[in-house]
């Protein structure tokens, strides 16, 4: 990952297990964590390394999956 520090690490472990934790049946598939991590990585490297900030990344990555899961 980079120049990416340890804590915000802890926190890109973190995120996306809380994210679908509460949206088990979209987001627990491999696919899926994959395609938040992507997202979470690349706001982690544009600076966005908050923990608000990468729950705000994640979930937004989790509804760009529901929604195209469900069209």
């Amino acid at each position: 990952m980079g120049n990416i520090d340890q804590r915000t690490r802890a926190r890109l472990d973190l995120v996306p297990d809380e994210v679908c934790r509460q949206w088990s049946r979209y987001g627990g598939d491999h696919e899926s964590r994959k395609y938040i991590a992507e997202h979470l990585i690349a706001a982690a490297r544009a600076g966005k390394v908050g923990l608000d900030d990468l729950r705000a990344v994640a979930d937004k990555a989790l509804v760009d999956i529901t929604t195209r899961k469900s069209a």
